[in-house]
């Protein structure tokens, strides 16, 4: 008897992608917050109560960011699971920047990556990342540069582990995050940097 069953094939996509992330939010893990899965579409978030809590958006340089979910299983052990990872630049070094790094260095955090990719109805593709155990900076470096055309700022790495892969957000009405599931935001939502 088979463990699974698989729902459909895939045929050749003809249209064309953009990769990479456009914004990149972070939400507190520890934050009373709660999501259920749409029952039809099993990886995507339909329903999200912030609890009066807000997310920080953080915007990059086109082509600098990045989201990776590597799945990991053992044939041996029968078991299965996924290390997401996200990737960030943020030019330019600066004291408020050093005090919200240390913050997100001290912080577990759900990761909500808006992508260039689009829908068909031309809305960005909005991804989860750490919506069980949450995510972690773990790796990343503080850079000067050394020429005076280098680039300086901070390389983030957040990682974490997970039961299942990344999950889509359902797909907004008018603007991100007007999802009607989407309930009890703090205010402003997002909140943004300076």
């Amino acid at each position: 008897m088979a463990c699974t069953a698989l729902t459909r094939g895939r045929g050749l996509d003809c249209n064309r992608i953009s990769g990479g992330v456009k914004k990149i939010f972070f939400s507190v893990y520890d934050a009373d917050v709660t999501y259920a899965y749409d029952t039809t579409n099993p990886l995507e978030i339909d329903a999200i109560d912030w609890d009066s809590n807000t997310i920080y958006e953080y915007v990059m340089p086109l082509g600098v960011a990045s989201i990776t979910d590597t799945i990991t299983g053992s044939t041996e052990n029968g078991t299965i699971f996924y290390t997401p990872t996200v990737n960030v630049i943020l030019n330019r070094l600066t004291k408020e920047d050093q005090n919200e790094i240390k913050l997100l260095g001290k912080s577990k955090v759900r990761i909500f990556a808006q992508l260039n990719e689009q829908l068909a109805n031309g809305h960005d593709v909005f991804i989860a990342l750490g919506m069980e155990n949450g995510m972690a900076l773990n790796s990343g470096t503080m850079d000067s540069g050394a020429s005076f055309g280098d680039r300086n700022g901070y390389t983030l790495t957040f990682d974490g582990m997970e039961p299942l892969p990344f999950a889509m957000l359902e797909d907004y009405t008018n603007i991100p995050w007007d999802q009607g599931g989407f309930i009890n935001e703090s205010l402003p939502f997002p909140t943004v940097g300076a």
